[in-house]
């Protein structure tokens, strides 16, 4: 579950992490009422006005902007607010921006020098070990730094059983060239930030930029934060962060039906129990020459209301030019699930208009293949892997 910036600086606060305070708001009036208590609170005269959506790179886009007065944050609020947001990591129709976030400005002047610093962390499955990735290069994307010098990018594994030691968030301090007052609040800033980290069974925190300011304090400016899904019965208090007007509506849709879907960019929808037999499918995809749509597990059960809906999940993408259905039947006998697939393919024949193949093995796969084949409906059924990529292929090239 992604949250919004303003969500994971709550979070990061929680836990003593500094971060650059701000309020949300949602019209431009609110915004200057927001300007306007930040003001009382922090004694900022001058404001960052930053839309708040599920996607980095939002100052590319015209989504971050600086406001010097009370005028201006009413009139950069009016630009951000409602418009479709554009950035390096949203698709070319961009995501509509609802909210800003009305924040102090911590760039304020001093006798040294503000600096930016990147720093995230997340898990490393290949190693089983928490990696917090840094850089000096901070503001930057840090693709293009990794890209062009990767010597700027340092690491640091962490061992769940140990955790962090103090000497690694000294040396990360000193890898940084932090030094002074400044290098103890930053290993201040990385013990709190791991405990975040953990504490919130997060799969990533990603801090861009970490801010050094001119009196040396360490602050989180932004804040990119992923909970795990599987760890949301722990925290009932995060359900209520989830904003469903940042995710697909038809990933929205298919959650609340119980369906494990994901949307992708292909031509080819994949129906499915389980989520090995799905990869396996859309291998199977690839290799007819169709490209997946969608990743969609129907999961122990394939009765007919099921399937109905799983067929009008997948076909509500207009790209979709066939559909392969590929069940395992070991919970449920095959027969039971080519019963479903035919119930729902009568219920909305006239909505189906792409070529549907299915592919049933195990109990009773034989009896299921005939009823699909007596049935009349257009509807084709294979037994093999081999004959299901055929299908596809031929369904493709048509």
């Amino acid at each position: 579950m992604n949250l919004h910036e303003y969500q994971g600086k709550e979070i990061l606060s929680s836990f003593g992490v500094r971060v650059q305070r701000g309020i949300v708001a949602t019209t431009p009036e609110k915004a200057v009422e927001a300007a306007q208590e930040m003001n009382h609170k922090t004694g900022t005269n001058w404001w960052v006005v930053k839309a708040q959506i599920h996607a980095g790179g939002r100052g590319k886009g015209g989504g971050v902007k600086l406001a010097k007065s009370l005028e201006e944050v009413r009139e950069k609020a009016s630009e951000i607010i409602g418009m479709n947001l554009i950035t390096p990591q949203t698709s070319k129709k961009g995501k509509k921006v609802h909210q800003v976030l009305i924040a102090e400005d911590m760039y304020y002047p001093g006798e040294a020098e503000t600096e930016e610093f990147y720093m995230s962390i997340l898990l490393d499955r290949v190693k089983a070990k928490n990696i917090i990735v840094y850089s000096t290069e901070g503001g930057m994307d840090i693709e293009t730094v990794a890209e062009k010098t990767p010597s700027l990018i340092f690491t640091e594994e962490i061992d769940p059983a140990v955790g962090l030691q103090n000497f690694q968030a000294r040396r990360i301090a000193f890898n940084l060239g932090l030094s002074g007052e400044a290098f103890k609040n930053m290993v201040k800033f990385v013990i709190a930030l791991y405990k975040a980290y953990l504490s919130s069974d997060a799969t990533l925190f990603e801090i861009n930029p970490v801010l050094k300011t001119s009196d040396n304090q360490i602050a989180a400016v932004d804040a990119k934060v992923t909970i795990d899904n599987n760890s949301l019965f722990r925290h009932s208090d995060f359900l209520k962060l989830r904003d469903i007007r940042e995710e697909d509506p038809t990933e929205v849709e298919a959650g609340e039906a119980g369906l494990n879907f994901v949307k992708l960019e292909g031509n080819v929808g994949c129906m499915v129990n389980g989520a090995g037999l799905a990869m396996a499918t859309m291998d199977i995809i690839k290799l007819s020459g169709g490209d997946p749509a969608n990743f969609l597990d129907v999961g122990g059960t394939a009765d007919a209301e099921r399937v109905e809906k799983a067929f009008r999940i997948i076909l509500a993408d207009d790209r979709v030019q066939a559909i392969l259905v590929n069940i395992f039947g070991g919970i449920v006998r095959c027969d039971r699930v080519a019963q479903g697939i035919l119930d729902a393919y009568k219920n909305m024949s006239d909505f189906i208009k792409v070529p549907i193949i299915v592919r049933l093995q195990g109990t009773n796969a034989e009896i299921a293949k005939k009823m699909i084949d007596d049935s009349g409906l257009k509807v084709v059924s294979a037994i093999t892997l081999e004959e299901a990529a055929a299908e596809v292929t031929q369904a493709l090239n048509k």
